[in-house]
Order: structure tokens, then C-alpha cells, then sequence
């Protein structure tokens, strides 16, 4: 018999992505995967308004992802920049060279500058308007987080915005079925629910920006169980 998980306490369990021996072929499955449920359950929505709200009436913009993974959030953001006439500047940054390669792979009209590196390394010959990450946050510690948050706020000259998850106890119970009768993936089946056992609830965020000494910032939750977070420098 399984013993019942306790969301009220955040999860501290590795992911089986977070390993490094993970083949590249099963990393593969596991992107595409999480590409199809961030589009059938409104990721890819939150990762758009959380850029539009920032952009605001900009024109031209450079916009950098860590943790970009495939690079399938930057090509969403792409295309709607294409559509409404905004000039783009794309930089992704991943610490997995495979997840460099494959954005490179399908993604090559992007003209994107790809960085395999451990994102707080990097540093910008000129910094970009907008850093955001999606689905990256819950892998780290709160400690690592209140760095990344101020690495984010000083490498950004308009802004940044987090899409994360809400750990909730019906998200946790519903990714787990649906992966376990739909995924292919076993890194889907394992991580998916671990994931929502890793995220935050909005009063952590509060202290973990707290920590990080910012106060201006939003918080929006999001269906399907997610925070939209926003931080803007002021005029």
C-alpha cells in the first residue's frame, strides 16, 4: 500500500530529469510531452500573457529563457511577436548541451543565440529586456531561488516573469492519472506529479522574494494550478 502524500509540505525529491545519465532519446519523449500538456492545459497561455505584460507597447525586444529546454516557449512567443509586427531578439539558455542541440535542431528559424550553460554564469554583453522561466523554478531549493530571482532582476533591463506550479492536492492527483493512462514517457509519469509536489504555494513565493530583498511583484494564479509571477523595474 503507497503511503499518502503530504502537499501542506513542500517535496525535496529529485526529479529523474535532474539526473545527468537520463539517455537524450527518453529527454526527447519527455520535452514533447511537456510541450503537448503545456498546450492542452494553458502553459503556453501563461508564458504569453506573462511576456505581453511586460512588453506592453514595445515594438522591438530582447527577450532570454533559462532553463529553455527544446526552445518550444521561445518559438510560441515568436510567432505571436510575428503577428503583431514586434521585432524579437531570442537568447535560450539551458545547462543540458542535448536540449541546446535539439532547440538548435527545431528551432533553427528562430535565429536564436542558444547558450549551453549553467544560466548564473552567463554573462550579457548586452542585457535583455525580459528573462522568464517556465516549469524551472520547482527544481530548485529556496535558497538557490532567492539568487536566481536577484540574478533575473539584475540581468533584465524591463523585467521578468516566472510560469510555475501551484502544489495542490487535486493538480498532484490528476497529473498522475492522466500520465499514467496517456504518457509514453516514464520521466512523464515520475516527474509530472513530483513536480506539483515540488511547486509553491503563493505565501512561499511572498518569502522567497522577500528573501531576495524585492517587493515589487505580482502574483497571479493561473488555470491549470499555476502562478503567473511578474517582476517590473520601475520608470
Amino acid at each position: 500500500m503507497h503511503k499518502a502524500i503530504n502537499l501542506r509540505h513542500r517535496s525535496y525529491k529529485k526529479e529523474l530529469l535532474d539526473n545527468d545519465a537520463i539517455p537524450f532519446e527518453d529527454v526527447c519523449i519527455n520535452m514533447q510531452e511537456i510541450n503537448t500538456i503545456n498546450t492542452l492545459l494553458g502553459g503556453h497561455k501563461i508564458t504569453l500573457d506573462g511576456f505581453k505584460k511586460l512588453i506592453k507597447k514595445r515594438k522591438s525586444v530582447h527577450v532570454c529563457e533559462i532553463g529553455s529546454g527544446d526552445g518550444n516557449n521561445l518559438f510560441i512567443i515568436k510567432k505571436w511577436c510575428k503577428k503583431n509586427n514586434v521585432t524579437l531578439v531570442i537568447t535560450g539558455i539551458d545547462i543540458k548541451q542535448e536540449c541546446i542541440d535539439a532547440a538548435k535542431k527545431n528551432y533553427n528559424s528562430l535565429n536564436a543565440e542558444w547558450i549551453a550553460k549553467d544560466y548564473s554564469v552567463v554573462n550579457f554583453n548586452q542585457k535583455p529586456d525580459i528573462i522568464f522561466s517556465s516549469l524551472f523554478c520547482h527544481h530548485f531549493t529556496e535558497e538557490q531561488l532567492i539568487q536566481q530571482l536577484q540574478w533575473m532582476r539584475l540581468n533584465s533591463t524591463v523585467g521578468f516573469f516566472i510560469n510555475d506550479l501551484q502544489r495542490n492536492w487535486f493538480a498532484y492527483h490528476s497529473i498522475k492519472i492522466i500520465t499514467q493512462l496517456f504518457s509514453k514517457s516514464y520521466l512523464v509519469k515520475h516527474d509530472a506529479p513530483l513536480s506539483v509536489a515540488r511547486g509553491f504555494h503563493k505565501n512561499e513565493w511572498m518569502k522567497i522574494f522577500k528573501g531576495a530583498g524585492i517587493i515589487n511583484f505580482s502574483i497571479e494564479w493561473k488555470w491549470a494550478f499555476r502562478y503567473l509571477i511578474s517582476y517590473k523595474h520601475a520608470a
